[in-house]
């Protein structure tokens, strides 16, 4: 039987991943009492699997449509948020499925993978909405983002008209958006509102 010290440390860190869809990092599983030698140890017992510098998953846990997105923002050390036309991916809006992750990320933040496109600055608290695992930009931003990256007018012209539809953005609040990123985003959702009769 494990002493209660283990216990306590197994139960930490599994109360963490629960939340974060199976993964954690090696910052995060020291903070819950594993030095780096015992999570060496877990990877070479096959107790978790190392899918980056840094960060882990433990073995069999069930997938879930946003594993990606998790295991990308604990790349980031937890600092990025899911942006762009990822975030539009996330609150099911258009039909466009982005082959790479879009994250937003601190000025300074200095890594990269091919796998990633980073965008910086982070945007504004109000911007951001809290998921499992993971923080998300929140539709209008998501959409603003997509028109300041001169998505197809046409299929930003659809995702628009679906969110106004669904109730996810006003008018007013993707105007909002869309002014805080600029000209280009500016003009990109003032046509989707006039293509939606806005």
């Amino acid at each position: 039987m494990a002493p209660s010290g283990q216990r306590t440390n197994r139960r930490a860190l599994f109360q963490l991943a629960a939340r974060q869809h199976g993964y954690v990092t090696a910052a995060q599983a020291r903070d819950t009492g594993y030095s780096y030698q015992a999570q060496k140890y877990h990877v070479d017992h096959g107790n978790w699997v190392r899918v980056d510098r840094g960060v882990f998953r433990l073995v069999d846990w069930p997938a879930h449509p946003a594993d990606h997105l998790v295991r990308w923002v604990l790349w980031s050390g937890a600092v990025g948020v899911v942006s762009h036309a990822s975030a539009l991916s996330v609150h099911d809006l258009g039909d466009l499925d982005p082959a790479r992750v879009h994250l937003s990320v601190p000025a300074r933040f200095r890594r990269s993978a091919p796998e990633i496109v980073l965008h910086r600055p982070l945007p504004p608290e109000v911007d951001i909405e809290d998921r499992e695992g993971f923080r998300v930009t929140t539709p209008s931003r998501a959409l603003a983002e997509c028109a300041q990256a001169r998505i197809e007018q046409q299929w930003l012209d659809g995702a628009v008209a679906e969110a106004l539809s669904r109730g996810l953005i006003t008018p007013r609040r993707l105007r909002a958006a869309a002014t805080e990123l600029g000209p280009t985003a500016e003009l990109g959702a003032h046509t989707a509102l006039l293509a939606a009769g806005r």
